[in-house]
């Protein structure tokens, strides 16, 4: 058995399976172990918006920007880690971009990324609206007889 393999064989054990499925511009939730003294751990959460994904396998990064107290600030976690507990999605974005790097000066407005399922939403309420359309004609027609 060559190192090679050796080392390809521990990776694919440390490989999380159920790993969130999110992209670029998406708003998560990140919930961190903290190891304190003496032992303790608790979970810290950083929610944000993920501007940038790169790596593969075990050494798969993403990086999440916010803005709190008016200052930026950004985190690199490694997906795989056991440090990272989970990975909640909030809202999904919709980006034309893979790295988001122009939100690091922004604040305010110019800091927020499209809902990637607000066309969608206007979409369905259009077809819904077509029915019922149809069905007050009807009724409409029926009270007028």
């Amino acid at each position: 058995m060559s190192k090679h393999s050796v080392i390809q064989a521990l990776e694919q054990k440390q490989i999380k399976k159920d790993v969130t499925d999110f992209a670029v511009g998406d708003t998560v939730i990140v919930k961190i172990r903290i190891v304190e003294e003496g032992g303790k751990e608790r979970l810290q959460t950083f929610q944000g918006t993920v501007i940038a994904r790169s790596g593969t396998g075990i050494s798969e990064t993403f990086s999440v920007h916010r803005i709190a107290y008016g200052e930026g600030m950004e985190r690199v976690f490694f997906l795989h880690s056991p440090l990272v507990s989970s990975i909640e999605l909030v809202r999904r974005g919709s980006v034309r971009r893979s790295k988001l790097y122009y939100l690091r000066g922004t604040s305010g407005k110019a800091s927020k990324v499209k809902s990637r399922y607000a066309s969608e939403a206007q979409k369905d309420s259009k077809e819904s609206q077509e029915p019922l359309d149809a069905a007050s004609d009807e009724i409409a027609a029926d009270v007028s007889a």
